[in-house]
Order: C-alpha cells, then sequence, then structure tokens
C-alpha cells in the first residue's frame, strides 16, 4: 500500500528569519501517521532544518543536485554534501530548472544516478507545456522524459523513486489539471513504469502531482486512485496553508 507523500517546494522564497518563523510554528503541529511529509528548501537553510526537524517526521529535502560527487564546478553542491547533514531528498529536474537553467532529459538522467549512488532518494519532475498538451503531445513528451530519465537506472533504485508529475502549464499560474486530467497521466506513468520495471515494482512507486495544488483542491486530487501525493509550491510557503493540505481528509 502506497504512503502519501505530500512534499513542499519553497523555491527561491523566504529569508532566514522568515525560515525559523515557519519551522517553529510547524513543529508545534501533529501530523497525520498516514501521510510522508518533506520540505525542499534552499541551500542556505538546509543544516537548520535538517536540525530543527530531527526528532519528527518531516524529512527536509534539497531543491536541485550536480551529478558529480566532487571537482571544480564553483557554486553546485553534490549529493555527499547533501547526505553529510542529514538530507534525505531532492528535486531532480523540476521544468523551472528546465526551462531557466537549461537541463536536458540528459542531465536529468545523471542526476538521478548521482542521487541514488550516493544515498538521496529523488522527487523526479516530470511534464508537458500549453503548447504540447494543446497539440495532444502530452503522453509522448512525459513517457519522453521518463524513457531518458531512467536510462540506465537499475529496478532496484527505481523501487525508491518518486515521480512528480506537474503540467508546467499549472505551475504557479492558479490554473491546474482536473483531477480526471491529473489521474489519466499518473495513470498512465505508471503503466509506462510497469513497462520498464515491471508491475510489482510499478506499484510501489509514488506518483504525486504538483502545479497549484492548494487547499481548495487538494482533497479532489489525492483521492484519485493514482496520485499518491503532491509536489505544493507556493501554498507550502505558509505553515497553516501547507499543513490544511497535509491533513486533507478533514477539509
Amino acid at each position: 500500500m502506497r504512503k502519501k507523500f505530500i512534499a513542499g517546494n519553497w523555491k527561491m522564497y523566504k529569508t532566514f528569519e522568515e525560515t525559523l518563523s515557519f519551522s517553529e510554528e510547524f513543529k508545534k503541529s501533529e501530523l497525520p501517521e498516514d501521510v510522508k511529509v518533506g520540505l525542499m528548501v534552499p541551500y542556505p537553510y538546509l543544516d537548520y532544518m535538517v536540525k530543527a526537524f530531527k526528532d519528527t517526521k518531516v524529512l527536509i529535502g534539497a531543491q536541485n543536485i550536480h551529478f558529480e560527487s566532487e571537482g571544480a564546478f564553483t557554486g553546485e553542491v553534490s549529493c555527499k554534501m547533501l547526505k553529510s547533514l542529514g538530507v534525505t531528498h531532492a528535486i531532480i529536474g523540476h521544468s523551472e530548472r528546465r526551462q531557466y537553467f537549461c537541463e536536458t532529459d540528459d542531465s536529468v538522467n545523471l542526476k538521478l544516478k548521482a542521487a541514488f549512488k550516493d544515498g538521496i532518494f529523488p522527487i523526479f519532475c516530470v511534464g508537458e507545456n500549453l503548447t504540447q498538451r494543446e497539440e495532444n503531445d502530452a503522453f509522448p513528451v512525459v513517457e519522453k522524459q521518463i524513457r531518458k530519465g531512467l536510462y540506465e537506472i537499475p529496478e532496484e533504485y527505481g523501487r525508491n523513486l518518486t515521480i512528480a508529475y506537474e503540467p508546467v502549464w499549472a505551475i504557479g499560474t492558479g490554473v491546474n489539471a482536473t483531477k480526471e486530467e491529473a489521474n489519466e497521466m499518473c495513470s498512465f506513468i505508471r503503466n509506462l513504469l510497469a513497462d520498464i520495471y515491471g508491475k510489482e515494482t510499478a506499484d510501489e512507486i509514488i506518483i504525486q502531482y504538483g502545479g497549484s495544488v492548494k487547499p481548495e483542491n487538494s482533497k479532489e486530487l489525492l483521492s484519485m486512485e493514482d496520485i499518491d501525493g503532491a509536489l505544493v509550491g507556493g501554498a507550502s510557503l505558509k505553515a497553516d496553508t501547507f499543513l490544511s493540505i497535509i491533513n486533507y481528509k478533514k477539509l
């Protein structure tokens, strides 16, 4: 039985003072037993957040990694560095990384391999843009991203994978896919994973939906059969709003 996994992606938001305030408020709240919770925060706050949530169920992750373990790569951060802090997860291949920082399916593949090698659990992002959706290319685009991203990654690693389906046209726009559209793509992804790794492994892999997830739509999205959680952007920046999504069953 897959456990729901709801992760917040803070992107490039919050000062350290705001991070302190969020963590103090968030730590006071009781989290449901049947939901995994993660916070993917900017690099400068990772050490503090790992320590702040050490004795809780909250998982702390980064928003990106480099595919080498070390080297002359000024400004980059490796999985070994993250692991040494106690970071457990990292987002890989987010559409904003692809759009603004020229990441490709090939570089995403290298990063996924690096994450598994050095013991970081990846949240592997895929999704189509509006033009691709309107031209009925959404499924081929997502299939290409997954097949190239998982190239030569063995089944034993695949079992520890989280995939986040984020239609690019819904990220930060206030427009989200309908629950039927989101579930259809997540179901397609699961069938694709079954082709790559076999049904047993595919049934273990968590598939999140991301793209303007908020308290108002979280319950209907998370009630769908093939949606195993959410990657939450703006709505994760306020503790009370993010907690509402985590406690979606009470909405």
